[in-house]
């Protein structure tokens, strides 16, 4: 099994989801459990097969495994949320919300130094915290999983998921005031979608382009994934993207130029510039 690819074929799945445009709660029903039948996969996996080395371990449970676990944290939550969401009364709505960041508020002190890790793209003790030997020598420091899976977790996997969920929460109930305070049924605004500018490059291009702006800086931004930043990029672009992982491999394995769409680009906007001077 190519774990990466199932990843990735996860988050195309959610995003198709989103783009149905279903209510919250459906599209948190279904997204929940598209992400715990991989996890079990996952699971399945990992204890039939193993893992090869160290390296390997470390790179799953802190990148592969990461992808349907904080999805699957992320709606959870939101799921729960707006279930006992107030369904009128504009000052209860909004004080609920306040109480929910105050609590994420709450987890994100708690947990400042781990924190920290994570944001400074740290990995001296990635070791201790994405492998599963360190299991009784490093606690498990969330109240909310009193169990955890030998075989499928480590000291910090689970809250690093939390952290990474628990930030997009934050997006979610700052957007979600956002409405409530200019609209006073509490309902969100339907916005006439931005019209998409079509992609004319290839799949290479994409990857390329994509690798390199996370690799150049958005990597450091609250742990933006590659996928995460995929999908931003197709917000703008009216492009889906195919096999990412595979196809940056495929990239890495050229034997000329591994950036030839860069190198186009750089060309391409030297070439205007020196017209633009004569």
């Amino acid at each position: 099994m190519d774990l990466q690819l199932e990843s990735e074929i996860l988050i195309q799945k959610l995003h198709e989801l989103k783009l149905q445009k279903e209510n919250i709660l459906s599209r948190a029903y279904h997204s929940i459990e598209l992400c715990r039948n991989l996890l079990y996969k996952l699971k399945k996996e990992i204890i039939l097969h193993g893992l090869n080395s160290q390296e390997e371990e470390i790179d799953f449970f802190k990148n592969i495994k990461q992808v349907p676990l904080v999805q699957l944290i992320y709606f959870s939550e939101i799921h729960s949320l707006e279930i006992q969401f107030p369904k009128a009364d504009k000052k209860a709505q909004l004080k609920f919300i306040k109480r929910k960041i105050k609590r994420l508020n709450r987890f994100f002190l708690y947990n400042i130094d781990f924190g920290q890790y994570i944001n400074s793209n740290a990995t001296h003790f990635d070791k201790e915290y994405y492998t599963r030997n360190n299991l009784d020598t490093y606690y498990i420091p969330t109240s909310n999983f009193y169990f955890q899976d030998p075989d499928f977790s480590t000291p910090r996997d689970m809250l690093l998921g939390k952290f990474k969920a628990y930030n997009s929460i934050v997006v979610y109930l700052d957007k979600r005031m956002s409405c409530i305070i200019n609209n006073s049924n509490g309902k969100t605004f339907n916005h006439t979608p931005t019209e998409k500018i079509t992609w004319p490059f290839t799949n290479s291009d994409w990857v390329e382009m994509v690798y390199a702006l996370w690799y150049n800086g958005l990597r450091n931004q609250n742990g933006l994934s590659i996928m995460k930043v995929s999908q931003k990029l197709q917000e703008i672009f009216d492009y889906t993207p195919r096999d990412i992982y595979k196809t940056n491999q495929d990239i890495k394995g050229r034997k000329n130029s591994r950036t030839l769409f860069l190198d186009q680009l750089a060309t391409s906007l030297l070439s205007e510039m020196d017209k633009s001077e004569d």
